[in-house]
């Protein structure tokens, strides 16, 4: 029984065809049962990612166990988001995690969760995922917290006209100012 934090192993996102959109592999060296030797090659990893492509490309299921790992996934119209966790992982916890992060993109790229999208704002892709998961531990399972913590603020839209009319109105408004503390004291 796994009574540690660390729950995944990887969080992969693969196109229609099997090709890598984004890969991030967990293994921190504090990690209770020590650094994991497998899946650090990036050849390792490629063939995990394309047998892992080949058992899932077919909509249908969403958990499956490959190669003694837990994988959850989830499609979109042209892309598949995978966690990867131990065999012992809750699954159930590893999906709501799945899916908070799948619910903030969707939120962010708003209902174009598409590859060329997902490229374009890759930067808030990789920030939904930095809030979801954190070195390996799900760290946040609500979609609205993820994308509200990753938005970008608003731009002010009231722009301030500094001219020659409102620089002699303030200046006005000072010396006026000045002039009734003066005649206070």
């Amino acid at each position: 029984m796994n009574l540690s934090l660390y729950s995944v192993n990887a969080f992969l996102i693969l196109d229609a065809e099997g090709h890598r959109v984004l890969a991030k592999y967990y293994r921190p060296k504090g990690h209770p049962q020590g650094e994991s030797k497998d899946l650090l090659a990036l050849k390792d990893q490629r063939a995990f990612e394309k047998g892992l492509w080949q058992k899932t490309k077919k909509p249908g299921a969403d958990i499956i166990l490959y190669d003694g790992r837990l994988a959850v996934f989830r499609h979109t119209l042209d892309l598949i988001f995978y966690i990867i966790g131990g065999a012992t992982e809750n699954e159930i916890m590893l999906y709501s995690a799945l899916t908070a992060f799948a619910d903030a993109v969707h939120l962010l790229l708003r209902n174009q969760v598409e590859k060329r999208a997902v490229l374009e704002n890759l930067d808030m892709v990789l920030l939904c995922l930095d809030e979801t998961i954190d070195d390996g531990i799900i760290v946040e399972t609500d979609s609205t917290t993820i994308a509200s913590r990753v938005s970008r603020p608003k731009a002010d839209t009231t722009e301030i006209v500094i001219n020659e009319q409102t620089i002699l109105s303030a200046y006005q408004t000072v010396r006026e100012k000045v002039q009734q503390r003066i005649q206070q004291l």
